[in-house]
């Protein structure tokens, strides 16, 4: 069997280079990028919110939301975590992917904080029923104060509610937006463990002479 070409020697040059190892992982790290964005400015998005759907129970009657400016310091906390994520997105090193776990982790224990005031707040003060037996001299004078004293109730318990979903969402989100971070403070030290050890080199790897 004439081995010919086949009989010649060959070398061929096998680069273990961990480059191409982090392909993957960079395309990874690229998507998890434009998620830590997208959740950044969804937490900006909440905490303007819950701080402007909060402004109407001013004029309602002051409860433990409203005294302990719970919407207000829950929803500046929202605002700065999703700052840091954005900001994290541009200019991207393990000292701010540190900042933005330390915030992110606040904004979460700020947000369960806050949960407990909506709870405590909606059972403390419920809507309050109208449903008094009215005499027939002071008929419509009583029936007008006891529905104003109803609606009033009854929007500052729908506003609050609305303010505890809007934690409840972003616990989700700050909670994703932690997993993403640790992901990628876990391949941050990865790379530096392998861009300590010995660099990639050629390997000659050398065919067999048939002849």
């Amino acid at each position: 069997m004439n081995y010919g070409l086949q009989s010649a020697r060959m070398s061929v040059s096998v680069t273990t280079d961990i480059n191409a190892d982090k392909l993957t992982d960079r395309q990874q790290a690229l998507l998890e990028k434009g998620e830590q964005k997208a959740l950044g400015v969804s937490q900006v998005m909440i905490g303007v919110m819950v701080m402007s759907y909060s402004l109407p129970l001013l004029s309602t009657e002051f409860t433990e939301v409203v005294t302990f400016g719970v919407p207000w310091w829950s929803g500046l906390s929202y605002i700065a975590a999703g700052v840091v994520a954005i900001v994290m997105e541009k200019h991207s090193s393990m000292k701010l992917l540190g900042v933005c776990m330390v915030v992110t982790l606040v904004a979460i224990l700020v947000s369960l904080l806050a949960l407990i005031f909506y709870f405590i707040d909606l059972h403390n003060n419920p809507e309050t029923p109208c449903n008094h037996p009215l005499a027939p001299a002071t008929h419509y004078i009583q029936v007008y104060e006891c529905d104003h004293q109803h609606y009033a109730t009854m929007f500052s318990y729908g506003v609050k509610t609305s303010l505890l979903l809007f934690t409840i969402i972003q616990i989700s989100i700050s909670s994703t937006l932690s997993y993403i971070l640790y992901m990628e403070r876990r391949r941050y030290g990865t790379y530096s463990s392998l861009n300590q050890g010995v660099p990639s080199t050629p390997i000659l790897v050398t065919a067999p002479d048939f002849n």
